[in-house]
């Protein structure tokens, strides 16, 4: 979706909203361990914000290994910025919302406009003058990156990938809508590199980050991400 505003957030201030110890108590088990679900690999990003109303966040990635707690240990944490119109529940969300969706998906490929950084396993898509993403529902391309951009998806309603050199100089498509799309319910959802302020939609960090994520992330371990509130019926940990 189409990037857009912003306060940054501390990282220990979601991670607190998630449960934190209380004073001469156990520590709490790491928040995937508390999931219902992380997609069955052994890495999964997090991106976790107060509230359906908040446009800032935390995004965390995690590796699985053998130990107590689930075997999950944070390999990295971020700031997050989520869309303008807040989050809502990926499986009622509406296109034209600005809205992040809420659930658990899958990272199908990588892409960007500058080269990956060194180290990434993912497959990375190149990004080139005629790379759209196509956003339109009348056209058969719904919800895909095509390339040049096909006479039945308009411009309107597609994306031009390479104008939005800061967003997108590296980026993670999440499999929100993308393997059977439903029209209406939206196309274009990253994980891509912070903008100026909110996304419209996505879930963005900051550059640095985006190119850890990237080095970080393994096919083999097949990642997913939960995006999700600290609470309520959208919280993290019900995905």
């Amino acid at each position: 979706m189409r990037p857009g505003v912003l306060v940054a957030v501390l990282v220990s201030a979601s991670l607190l909203t998630l449960g934190a110890a209380p004073a001469g108590g156990s520590p709490p088990r790491p928040l995937p361990a508390r999931m219902a679900d992380t997609g069955g690999g052994t890495q999964l990003i997090t991106a976790v914000a107060p509230d359906t109303g908040s446009t800032t966040g935390t995004v965390t990635w995690w590796d699985r290994g053998d130990g107590s707690d689930g075997g999950w240990v944070a390999a990295g944490s971020a700031p997050a910025r989520f869309g303008s119109g807040g989050l809502t529940d990926g499986a009622t969300r509406v296109q034209g919302t600005n809205t992040t969706p809420t659930g658990l998906y899958d990272l199908p490929y990588a892409f960007g406009i500058e080269a990956a950084p060194r180290g990434t396993a993912y497959r990375y898509r190149p990004v080139h003058a005629d790379s759209w993403w196509c956003q339109d529902n009348a056209s058969r391309s719904y919800n895909r990156w095509t390339e040049p951009r096909p006479a039945d998806c308009r411009a309107a309603e597609a994306e031009h990938l390479v104008t939005y050199a800061t967003q997108y100089a590296h980026a993670l498509v999440v499999g929100f809508n993308y393997d059977r799309p439903v029209r209406g319910r939206g196309a274009g959802i990253f994980l891509h590199v912070d903008g100026r302020g909110a996304t419209a939609g996505c879930v963005s960090v900051p550059k640095e980050a985006m190119r850890r994520i990237l080095r970080w992330a393994e096919p083999g371990k097949r990642p997913h991400i939960a995006i999700g509130t600290a609470g309520g019926a959208t919280a993290v940990t019900r995905y």
